[in-house]
């Protein structure tokens, strides 16, 4: 994916916005409400230039547990064309500092996982752009839409669990509470959402967004960093797996998929996850694979542990289950290790109805 193109898609969405918005800076922003928001056009043009600059702190700074202390204000008597000028100086910071970021740093950011990587950050860029440049358009009376590939990067890598729409632009905008789309119900309230990421000793398992598994299914690297024979045909199917539940309106990002990556090198070895939300009984079924040369080290135990345990800690998760050919003894043995146990002759049975041949196994309790 080409170090995701973050940084470029922030430096396109603030001069396309600036463009725009530059049609109207003989007009008193102060005294013109932005759209629907409570601000008025001077105090959401603040805002945009404080987010992206916020951003770019905590890529540059590392944070992990908090926002870094620090905002920025517009000085007194700062005009429409002041404004914008800030809005391109914090756009550019953010621009850099995503391209400097290496792929596994992580900052601060709350919602919903507490923590975002530079693709996160940037698409919540692009997003506070577009979004607060329609709003101030709105107020002054202009017209506003950004190119259609801007839209689509912030649905694809921060909104996973909002179906796609045949215009990313009307669908985005529905799904933050500013417009209709027909079918669906109006949005009231609304929040991105990062990857999830769950560490383990020697791995991280990170979430795979929408764009990514799209990218996988396809044969690029998803934005991964992979072992040379990675990544095996199963993270492939399951990738795919995720871009049909994306589409179809399903997909649940906690229980998708999520790619396997070494801390020491930061190479994804495999991938792990979810065939799909749990079902009216609480079980969810998960399924794993790794790359040849990754496989004998543990990695796939190690990080079943962990995602088990996680699931197992939801309210919405009773048990979990995994099919498992009867003659992959390897995959057998993972699966015993994480705690695992082989299902009982009814429950396979009942199993078998639609996945006949296949061992059952059923874990119920976290090891923590």
């Amino acid at each position: 994916m080409g170090g995701d193109l973050g940084g470029d898609r922030v430096t396109e969405a603030v001069a396309d916005a600036v463009t725009v918005l530059r049609k109207a800076v003989d007009r008193d922003w102060g005294a013109v409400r932005a759209g629907r928001v409570e601000w008025n056009c001077l105090e959401t043009a603040e805002h945009i230039a404080g987010d992206l600059i916020a951003y770019a702190g905590q890529l540059a700074g590392r944070a992990q547990d908090a926002y870094v202390p620090f905002d920025i204000h517009f000085e007194d008597g700062t005009d429409a064309e002041g404004a914008l000028q800030v809005i391109e100086t914090a756009g550019t910071l953010l621009a850099a500092t995503i391209r400097a970021t290496p792929r596994e740093v992580r900052a601060f950011h709350p919602h919903p996982f507490r923590s975002a990587n530079r693709v996160g950050f940037a698409a919540m860029g692009v997003a506070e752009v577009v979004l607060h440049t329609y709003d101030i358009a709105e107020g002054l009376g202009l017209a506003y839409e950004p190119p259609a590939h801007l839209p689509e990067y912030v649905l694809t890598r921060i909104f996973p669990a909002v179906q796609p729409g045949p215009d990313a632009w009307r669908t985005l905008l529905w799904a933050t509470g500013r417009g209709e789309l027909p079918g669906r119900a109006p949005r009231t309230e609304w929040r991105w959402s990062n990857n999830l990421v769950l560490p383990t000793e020697r791995l991280t398992l990170q979430g795979v967004t929408p764009a990514a598994a799209a990218d996988l299914a396809t044969g690029g690297d998803g934005g991964f960093a992979w072992v040379e024979d990675g990544p095996f045909e199963g993270t492939r199917e399951a990738a795919a797996m995720t871009t049909k539940a994306y589409e179809a309106g399903v997909h649940r990002p906690e229980f998708g998929l999520f790619a396997l990556v070494r801390r020491e090198d930061g190479r994804a070895v495999g991938g792990m996850g979810f065939h799909g939300a749990p079902d009216e009984d609480g079980c969810a079924e998960v399924g794993y694979d790794l790359a040849e040369s990754a496989r004998g080290n543990g990695y796939a135990t190690e990080a079943l542990h962990t995602l088990s345990d996680w699931a197992l800690a939801r309210d919405d998760v009773r048990s979990l289950c995994a099919t498992i050919e009867p003659d992959n003894a390897a995959s057998q043995r993972v699966i015993a290790r994480a705690g695992f146990n082989r299902a009982s002759v009814e429950q396979e049975q009942a199993y078998g109805e639609s996945e006949p041949g296949l061992r059952l196994y059923i874990r119920t309790t976290r090891t923590d």
